[in-house]
Parts: structure tokens; sequence; C-alpha cells
């Protein structure tokens, strides 16, 4: 979906390999600066414009157009570039108008080398200025992003360069002037044409490229859930630890490879020769190297991804399945082993010279140690398995970033507010009965696709039976807020608000780490009429969220309205809860998450049965925990009965605390 920006909004560019293309009423000037990280042109090199056309990983046009297509590749960049800021100026001389007022309004979009418009921007309300900075390009956090800045500048492009902290900025936009008069040469060749089969045409002076390796699926929202089509136990997979796939780099580029920037006519290469369509391969290790024949040291974020986070969150979804395909692989040899132990005892007893004396007990006795020697076999390769996998975890834990972390991991002692949502969050740790201390992290990917029910039931499993009533609801709450507490931390200052609905005020303890810290949008709500406001508002929200995007008339929307990210916390459900309630409470989970609204459910479903059918589509939508390890959760591979543990604050820690009061200070200084 095209992003249409206004001034100030960014978006993030989802590829680095670009163009710009820019609409304008009457020929205008098309170039563009490099900023370093304050966002200062160290120098005259650092400016594209029709005089000096070609920039490593940009070039620009060589004469003024009502048409332009500039072509950027962001890795081919210096490195010390953060910024490219794309400019536009009116030519001088008879002819030209003399401000951008006089002319229509030019746009700028932003695509991919397929035409695939990425964002857009339409530069309105220019007057007197002569040039003006349509958009921005700038590295944050290791990613790109696009800003639409429009800001004009009446003393023309001298004023501009001159603000971007140019020396001499009037003697070169002087000789930008007088290149375009010049009409020194064409303007940047279109992209290649795509041939019916929709590859792009190379150009003549390069040797084709290597065909990209296909991208490795994108790990899904959550690892457990629904059925799913499941190889067979102990299929085997082309995964190593770490999730990657060991899939080979496209070939160097041969001495004939024309990148962008090289000099010559015709059409411009977009197949960088250091650059691939799918996703990158794995960074090189920097442990030592192995022995050979010993496995590779294990490596923190060792796979496929474009970003350390993403590398890492690949890397757990590969730990997590390569730990349930090893424990399959060892239950399917340790039953065959047993089939084939009592195959050849049925064909031993079945003589009857075999049923007595000491033949029978030799056949036993043989078929016993087969079986003794195939499981310990099996026994010995799922034991390096998981000692590589326990290896690898040593390794990854510690690198994880706070919301892929426990609240035990020293990162939350360094916690700072973000800037920017990351892929995923923790929701817990999940094991196998195999190797109960080797923990895979539980991550969900965000924003949330669907709720959470925390249950709160001594009848969901032994280890809730085995737990008093009041104990177990009260845990269940700290799950709820300790969720709360990590999901208002990742994300950017007032762009997530907490809701929570306590009818009977049984909560108020649980609670009062989010009450004291002050992060919750309101009080907690009581009674029947607190639960009806807060459904009333939320449900309010979704249905104007949702007819405005229908609509596509996004800036229609009341000004009073938060259109971030929402999350209502419900207690003692269905204790305050009327029909009606309920049926907001389902078009809540069922609409919600697509508009930012998100349920947490803290319940007994016993307590609910009164409902029946009404309740279970909710039961069923939302992804059900636990306040205690249960082994409810199943993989989508092979159907493994995982335990599932919840993040917990250890005992006597105040990072709950200390990182709440850092959220509730990042709210206060910015205020929206």
């Amino acid at each position: 979906m095209t992003a249409e920006l206004v001034r100030g909004q960014n978006h993030t560019l989802p590829q680095t390999r670009l163009e710009i293309r820019v609409s304008a009423g009457s020929p205008v000037v098309a170039g563009a600066t490099l900023g370093d990280e304050h966002g200062t042109v160290r120098g005259t090199e650092w400016v594209a414009h029709p005089g000096s056309p070609r920039l490593p990983g940009l070039e620009v046009s060589r004469q003024a157009a009502a048409d332009h297509r500039l072509a950027v590749d962001l890795d081919a960049l210096p490195g010390a570039v953060h910024r490219v800021t794309v400019l536009l100026a009116l030519p001088t001389g008879a002819g030209h108008p003399a401000r951008f007022g006089a002319v229509a309004a030019p746009f700028v979009a932003v695509t991919g080398l397929d035409g695939t418009e990425i964002a857009t921007f339409t530069l309105i309300g220019l007057d007197t200025e002569s040039a003006v900075a349509a958009l921005e390009l700038y590295r944050r956090q290791g990613a790109w992003k696009v800003r639409a800045v429009g800001q004009g500048y009446a003393a023309g492009l001298a004023g501009m360069l001159a603000d971007q902290g140019l020396d001499r900025a009037a003697e070169l936009a002087a000789s930008i002037q007088d290149a375009v008069a010049s009409g020194l040469a064409r303007s940047v060749a279109p992209p290649p044409p795509r041939t019916p089969d929709g590859e792009r045409v190379r150009h003549p002076a390069g040797p084709a490229p290597a065909p990209a390796d296909p991208a490795p699926p994108r790990p899904g929202s959550e690892p457990l859930g629904g059925p799913t089509t499941a190889p067979a136990p102990g299929a085997t997979t082309g995964a190593a630890p770490g999730g990657t796939t060991g899939a080979a780099a496209p070939g160097a580029a041969g001495a004939g490879n024309a990148a962008p920037g090289a000099a010559g006519g015709g059409p411009i290469d977009y197949a960088h020769p250091r650059r691939q369509t799918s996703a990158p391969p794995p960074p090189p290790p920097t442990a030592p190297s192995a022995a050979p024949g010993q496995p590779a040291p294990p490596v923190a974020g060792d796979a496929t991804g474009w970003s350390m986070d993403e590398r890492l969150y690949n890397q757990i979804w590969g730990m997590f399945e390569d730990l349930a395909r090893a424990v399959a692989a060892y239950r399917s040899a340790v039953d065959f082993a047993e089939s084939r132990m009592e195959q050849e005892l049925d064909r031993a007893l079945s003589d009857p010279r075999h049923r007595m004396g000491g033949a029978g007990d030799l056949a036993r006795e043989r078929a016993r140690d087969k079986c003794q020697d195939l499981t310990a076999r099996a026994r010995e390769v799922l034991d390096r398995d998981l000692a590589q996998l326990a290896a690898e975890s040593a390794v990854v834990e510690p690198a994880l970033p706070a919301p892929y972390a426990g609240w035990d991991n020293p990162v939350w002692h360094g916690y700072r507010v973000p800037m920017e949502l990351p892929m995923a969050l923790r929701l817990g740790e999940l094991h196998l009965p195999e190797r109960t201390d080797l923990r895979i992290p539980l991550l969900v990917r965000l924003p949330l696709e669907r709720g959470v029910w925390i249950d709160s039931g001594r009848t969901a499993s032994e280890a809730a039976a085995a737990t008093g009533g009041d104990r177990l609801r009260r845990l269940a709450m700290d799950s709820a807020v300790t969720l709360a507490a990590r999901l208002l931390a990742v994300y950017p200052a007032n762009e997530f608000s907490v809701h929570v609905i306590d009818p009977a005020g049984a909560a108020a303890g649980a609670l009062a780490p989010l009450t004291d810290a002050g992060v919750l949008a309101a009080p907690p709500a009581f009674g029947a009429g607190g639960v009806s406001a807060v459904l009333a508002h939320l449900t309010r929200r979704v249905d104007l969220v949702q007819m405005a995007v229908r609509a596509g008339a996004a800036d229609s929307l009341p000004p009073d309205l938060d259109t971030g990210e929402h999350l209502l916390i419900v207690n003692d459900f269905p204790h305050g809860f009327d029909d009606r309630a309920v049926t907001q409470l389902r078009y809540l989970a069922d609409e919600g998450p697509a508009v930012g609204v998100h349920l947490l459910m803290v319940a007994d479903r016993e307590d609910a049965r009164d409902y029946g059918p009404v309740l279970d589509p909710l039961w069923r939508s939302l992804l059900r925990v636990t306040p205690v390890a249960d082994d409810h959760l199943v993989d989508p591979w092979v159907g493994h009965a995982w335990t599932y543990e919840p993040c917990r604050v250890p005992e006597a820690s105040r990072v709950l605390e200390q990182v709440l009061a850092l959220v509730a200070a990042a709210r206060r200084a910015d205020p929206r």
C-alpha cells in the first residue's frame, strides 16, 4: 500500500534500491545532497546536480524538465552518509516562473525499480519560494526511512544549500543554473524495459546477473497456534541451528558490470553488484573458526535479516524449529526401536520351541539389547543437537534486545524509551521434557495480530489445580500487568495506551505498578457503568477508524481521537458484563486488532460457561496462556506439547518500577 505523506510525516523504506519520480507543472531543476549524521553537507562533492549528476549510489538529471527520475542505491552510498535530501529549484532566466506559487504543486513519488509506489508527497502551500527541499531519505537505527519535508526557500538554491552547511553555496548555485542553461547533456534514462515475463532487460555492457535465491519464508506472527500442515515426525530439514538455510550469495560481478554512476552513455544498470533481491546471507561469524569435523561456534545474530533485531528474531525461530525437529527425530527413533523389539519378540515367541527353556530368554534378551542400542544411539544424536542448541542459547540470550529479553536480562537496566516499534515481543518461554533447562523465547509479532487470554481457572492444568484459587487469580493478573508493562516499554512514547476494566476492584494490588507510575490512560473502570463507558469509548474508536480507512479519509477523524495503539485489560470477566457488553467485547476482539485495539482477558472460562456458544468464538480468537507452567501449546511442525512459562520479574527486583518510571517520564516530556 502506498503511503501518502504530508509535511513532516515519515515512512519506512522496504528496500534500498529506489527511484524518485518528480512531476511538476513546468520545468524544474532536480538535485540531491548527501548529509552526515548531523545533516551537514561536507562539500561540493556531496551534491548531485546537473553539472555533476553522479555520486556513488545516486544519479540525477542533467537538465531542467517537468518530469524527472532520480536513481538511488542507499547501500552504495559512502558510510558517512546518513541523509539524502532531494532538492527542486526553478531555472533562472527569461520565460521561467520566478516562484513555485505560480506553478502547479510538484508531486514526488518514491518507487521501487518496478515502478511500485512506496510513498508519495504533494508539495502544496508554496508561494514565493524558488527552491524547495522536497523530501529526505535518512538512516535511523540501521534502517532507512523517507520523510516529507517541503521546506521552501525564497532565497533560492543558494539559500537552500547554505542552510545545509555548504560553503560557497552561492557559487555552486550559480554553476548549477549555468549548467542547466547550457543544456550539458541528457537527463537520466528511464529504467530498463520489462520483458513479458517481468524481468528487466539489463545493460548489454554487463553480464546477466545470477538468479537470486528465493527469500526464506517470513516467520509467522507467533510460533504456536491453529492447525497447520506439519511434516511427519522425524522429517529432516535443511536448516542448521540458527534457522539459516545456507543460501549461496550471487556470484561476484565481472569487470564489465556497469554500476550506477559508471561513466558512459546508455541506460543505468540497476543490478548493483553487491546487492541481492532476496534476504541477505548471515553475517560472517566473529567467533574463532571450528576445528575440522566440529560444528561452528555459535554466534548471536547468525541468521538472515536486514537488521540485528530481525536476525535475532529469525535465529530464535530457527532454534525453536531445530529443537522441535531434533526431539521429533529422537521420539520417532525410540518408537521405532520399541516397535521393532515387539515385532522380534512376537516372531520369536510364535515358535513353540522358543516358548520354554533358554532359547526364549535369549531371544527376549537380544530384542531388548537391540532396542536399548537403538535408543542409546538416538539419545546420543539428540544430546549432541541439544548441546549445540544450548551453546547457541547461551550466546543468543545475553545479546537479545529488551523486547526479546526476559526481565532478568541486564539489558533492562540500560533501558531507554525506543524511537521505533520492534519486530516482536517476548511473551514467555517454551521448553520440552527432554531438556527442561533449554528455554526458547516465545516471541509474538508487533503490532499484536490477536488478543491474549490469561486463564485464571484451576481446571486449566495440573499445576493450576495445585495452586489456590486466590493465588492463581493474583498470578494471572500479575502476568497481565507485566505484559502490559512490556508493551508500554517497547512502544515509542505516547503511542500505546492501556485501559483497565476491573468491575469489582479485585485487582487493585496487582495493578499498583501501573497506577503508581501513572501510565494508564484512565483509572481502572469499576462497576457496570465503568464497563459500559470503556467499551463504548473503544468501540467508537474502532468504528471511526474503520470508516476513515474504508473511505480513504484519515484526515476526517475527530481531533480528539487517539490514533495510537490501545490495550484493554479485562479482569474478573464476566462480572459486571451484560449481554450488550459481551457483544461489544467480541466486536473488539474481532475488529480491534486491525485498527490498533487489542484485548487482554484475565478470566476463568468456567466462570463464563453460562454464555456458552456466545463466548466460544472469543475464546478461540485469543491466544490462551497460563500464569503457571502448562503444556497446552503445540508447534506447527510435529505437534509437540510445549511447556509454557510466563515472563516473571525476579524476586525483590525493582526493574519493573524503574522501566515504568522511564515510560511515564517520556510520556510527560512528549505530550501529544
